[in-house]
């Protein structure tokens, strides 16, 4: 099964990086280029433990609609989104937020399966690990920015 672990750091507080990995707001936001949107469960605002929101998308020109939980959730430090229903046969991310010198390494660890038993397998190693960490890296760099902009 692909594993993905992926470190960025964040000139802000723990604080401040838990509550926006959080945000459904700005995941739609991040996700701008395929279309992400909350169309059910918790569509605005912050998630909390047990709390569940269902993703509609484009990748790879298909339409993909995806219902997570927050599963775990241990403030401000970690939390982790389960997919309960959508298009892996195994989506698993943990975030997790550490204090460093001047803000937060925040690291996602992800544990995926495309649900096309040996095919899939072949679609993972060549395709879709590469996708997700692409995509990962890109809403990263969106929540670094953020916490980045100086307050007005």
């Amino acid at each position: 099964m692909p594993r993905i672990e992926l470190t960025t750091e964040i000139p802000a507080t723990l604080e401040q990086c838990f509550e926006l990995s959080l945000s459904v707001d700005a995941h739609q936001s991040s996700m701008s280029d395929s279309g992400e949107r909350a169309i059910a469960g918790v569509t605005s605002g912050a998630m909390r433990l047990g709390d569940s929101v269902t993703w509609h998308a484009r990748h790879f020109g298909v339409p993909f609609t995806m219902t997570s939980v927050i599963s775990q959730y241990d403030a401000p430090y970690r939390f982790v989104d389960e997919q309960e229903s959508g298009p892996f046969r195994r989506w698993w991310h943990e975030h997790r937020f550490d204090p460093v010198a001047g803000g937060t390494l925040m690291t996602d660890v992800v544990e995926l399966e495309s649900p096309a038993g040996p095919v899939g397998r072949f679609v993972n190693a060549l395709v879709l690990t590469r996708y997700m960490t692409k995509l990962l890296e890109q809403r990263n760099a969106w929540l670094v920015d953020a916490l980045s902009a100086p307050e007005i």
